[in-house]
């Protein structure tokens, strides 16, 4: 059972009695996904690769607003954008729509991601000549693909809710997926997520946090960043 809450910069999440957190930061859902994967993952990633195609992988699709807020601003820069996100835990179309983050970008990216949402789940659907969705709903360490990415979102619940989700193994698992050079980008920052990272050839970046948080983390495959 998801319910819609009010955060502190005006934008809508949903909290989840089942797991008993919030999809986004009480303390603002929208200035949390811009700070942390708009600003810290896709336009950094954006700098490192520029001029092509930016392939991102996201895992835990939610309320779609990290794909929303992606899709805006890639249509914005003339950036084409190939974007699969796993959700083992879908929301209803019903509850998607009530968040009301149809007034955080523009009518067109908005009505193709509802008008396809379910489609998505099927197949890569295109939302216009640059934009293409793809939603696996499926556990994580069940997901295999031959793609490489760009830039990996971690947006899970926190691991005082979905402890599986942080372990060592299931952290390397995802980060299998980048391409040398790619992008990890999160929320959290911790001691033993730092050293799963840097176990499997990561470097680490310290960044400040979303309002509520103190410091986030990114981190690059194989290097130090471009």
């Amino acid at each position: 059972m998801n319910r819609i809450t009010l955060t502190a910069d005006g934008s809508n999440t949903l909290y989840n009695e089942t797991i008993g957190e919030h999809y986004h930061s009480k303390h603002g859902a929208l200035q949390e996904s811009k700070h942390v994967f708009i600003d810290a993952g896709l336009q950094h990633a954006l700098s490192c690769f520029p001029g092509q195609e930016i392939k991102v992988l996201e895992i835990g699709f939610g309320t779609g607003l990290n794909f929303l807020l992606s899709a805006a601003w890639c249509e914005k820069h003339q950036t084409a954008l190939k974007y699969i996100s796993l959700e083992a835990f879908p929301l209803t179309i019903e509850e998607l729509e009530s968040t009301g983050y149809d007034q955080y970008v523009p009518e067109n990216i908005w009505n193709g991601l509802t008008g396809n949402y379910g489609k998505a789940f099927q197949q890569a659907v295109n939302l216009g000549a640059d934009q293409q969705l793809r939603i696996v709903h499926t556990y994580l360490h069940r997901y295999e693909t031959d793609l490489r990415f760009d830039l990996l979102y971690y947006d899970a619940f926190s691991v005082q809710h979905q402890p599986e989700m942080w372990t060592d193994e299931v952290i390397a698992h995802a980060c299998s997926f980048l391409r040398p050079g790619g992008i990890f980008v999160t929320y959290a920052i911790t001691g033993k997520l730092k050293r799963a990272l840097k176990t499997i050839g990561f470097s680490i970046e310290k960044l400040p946090g979303a309002p509520g948080k103190r410091e986030m983390l990114r981190a690059t495959k194989g290097g130090f960043g471009c």
